[in-house]
Formats: structure tokens, sequence, C-alpha cells
């Protein structure tokens, strides 16, 4: 029984003995409290030893590049407008160069020194954020941070936007450190990869009066577009308008100029008729006279003289040429 008992614990002390380094992490190994090894670099990864657990203890720290997304923070702009800045940090605990017998000095020793946990290093980096980021914003005024050259066009090729040297500049304080000269590297082994502004809002508070006075001047730009359309509709229906009456008048002074022509040349046509034949005319026009006048109910008195008596009662003279209006065929 006591062999099989110190059997296990000098297994369990070969098992702790035992350190292996992947390669998403960097391990710092502790002997007695302190730190006697760290495995930082590439040549480091593999299998490596130390003295069995309590004497030596190997702590492991994540080198994966971290992400660190805040929640948004209302700041006041210098004209005194509040608004909800939010941003984000990508970091790392820095690498060596190479393996050096200080392993004290090496940025992973320093990390866990000064911070001990990544949650303990996004902490700091969050204080340290905000103030960066509420000392800048606090120069600006809010024409500066919402300045736009064209709302339908995208940034500039050839200039940087407001928010962008905002980001480069958020990304070089919190990489400085403190006023001391000291940066993040040399303090507490942090290398920062990028710090930009994600966005930038409103309060929920004051969302939906924005959005009022948004939707108000759009319906004023819609009103003058609108306002300035009815315009040149009346405009093109007036000319329309005036063109139509002009393409009538034309069109009736040219029938009323065809019908007086036509009239014109249909008197001068019944002219030459009635020249040819006075005796059949007026004989046709006392006919036209009888059928206008005449009907079951009708009772003339004429004199004796009159014409149309004289025609119902001795007919027809011999001397009107009555015209045949079925001749009679030549070889009959």
């Amino acid at each position: 029984m006591i062999g099989f008992i110190a059997a296990s614990v000098l297994l369990a002390a070969a098992a702790s003995s035992i350190v292996l380094v992947d390669e998403t992490e960097f391990v710092i190994v502790e002997r007695l409290g302190q730190i006697v090894a760290v495995y930082d670099t590439a040549e480091s990864r593999g299998l490596h030893f130390k003295w069995p657990w309590p004497f030596g203890v190997a702590r492991r720290f994540d080198s994966r590049v971290q992400l660190f997304d805040p929640p948004g923070r209302e700041i006041f702009t210098r004209d005194k407008k509040n608004i909800t800045v939010e941003t984000f940090v990508c970091w790392r605990i820095a690498q060596s160069a190479a393996q050096g017998p200080e392993s004290s000095t090496t940025p992973v020793a320093r990390f866990f020194r000064s911070l001990g946990s990544h949650e303990a290093g996004a902490a700091r980096l969050e204080s340290r954020i905000r103030s960066i980021v509420a000392t800048r914003v606090g120069q600006l005024d809010m024409s500066d941070l919402l300045r736009v050259q064209d709302s339908e066009s995208g940034p500039s090729e050839n200039k940087a936007g407001v928010l962008e040297d905002l980001s480069h500049e958020i990304r070089e304080q919190l990489q400085r450190g403190n006023a001391d000269g000291e940066d993040l590297l040399e303090r507490m082994g942090i290398e920062i990869v990028d710090a930009r502004v994600k966005r930038i809002n409103f309060p929920l508070g004051n969302q939906q009066a924005v959005f009022e006075r948004m939707k108000s001047e759009r319906q004023k730009i819609a009103d003058r577009y609108r306002s300035a359309g009815l315009a040149e509709s009346t405009v093109i229906k007036s000319h329309a308008d005036r063109q139509h009456a002009e393409l009538i008048a034309k069109a009736d002074a040219d029938a009323e100029r065809i019908r007086g022509e036509a009239e014109a040349e249909a008197t001068s046509i019944l002219n030459q008729a009635h020249a040819a034949d006075p005796e059949f005319y007026r004989l046709q026009r006392t006919l036209d006279a009888y059928r206008k006048i005449l009907n079951d109910k009708t009772t003339l008195v004429l004199s004796a003289s009159s014409s149309m008596l004289k025609l119902l009662t001795d007919g027809v003279p011999n001397d009107v040429n009555i015209p045949n209006k079925n001749p009679m065929p030549k070889d009959q």
C-alpha cells in the first residue's frame, strides 16, 4: 500500500514536471515564487521540464490577438453636444525577439507582474481608452465629427476622414502610455495592434428628436422639389395650351378659308347654270316653293296675276326646256 502511494506521488510529481508549450500561448515557469523560465518565442514551442508542483508552477497566457469591444459611452463635444462613441481595441502580449538570459525582462513577464491576467489587461485598456476618447472628442465640435462632402459618394481616396484621424490619434496615445514617455510595451508588455472608433451615434433619449428633425428637413427638401416640379409643370402645361390654341386657331382659319372657297366655287357653278336657262331656273324655284308650302292642310289665297297660280292653272310654258332625266337610247 505504501509502495502504491509512493508510486502515485512520484507519477504525479513527474507529470507536473512536464511543461508542454502550445503555439497559441506563452508560458512562464516559477520556482518558489521566482521566474526562472519564459517560453514566448517560436523556438521555445514544445516540451520542457520544471520542478514538480508545488515548487515549480507554470503560468499560461494566450498569445493570440485579443479583441476588446467595450460598450459605447456618452461624451460631450466642445460645443456641448451629447453623443455616444463606440470603440474597439485589438491587443496582444508582445513576443520576445529571441530567448534571452533575463527571463524577467520579457514582455510576458512584465505583463504577468503588472496585470496578471487578460481580464486585468482589458480593464486597464478600457480606463485608458475612455480617458483618451473623452479628451480628444471634447476638443472637437459635433460638426467636425459628422462633416461629409457628399452624402452620395464614399470617403475620399487621397484624404483621411475625421474618424480615421481620430482613430490614429487614439492608437498613438494608447500605445504611448503615461506622460513619462514609457509606453505599454515597456510597462506592461502589451502591444496595441489596432484601435479605432467603431461608431458615433446619438444617445437613445435624443435619437427620436434627431430623427424627427431629420424627417422635417427631408420633408422641407421634398416640398421644395415638389414646388419646383409644380411650377415646371405649370409652365409646360401653359406652353402646351398655347400651342394647342394656336393649332386650333390655324385649323379653324384654314377650315373657314376652304369653306369660303368651296362656297364661292359652288355659287359660281350655280350662277353659270342659272345663266344657261333662266326660265328653267325660275320654274325650279317655283316648284321648290310648292314643295315647301303645300301639303294636305295648306290653304293658299293667290291673286289672279300670281305666277304661282298661273303655273298651277296653265301648266309649264312651252318655252321652258325641261331636260329629260331618262333619255331614250339613240338606236331606238
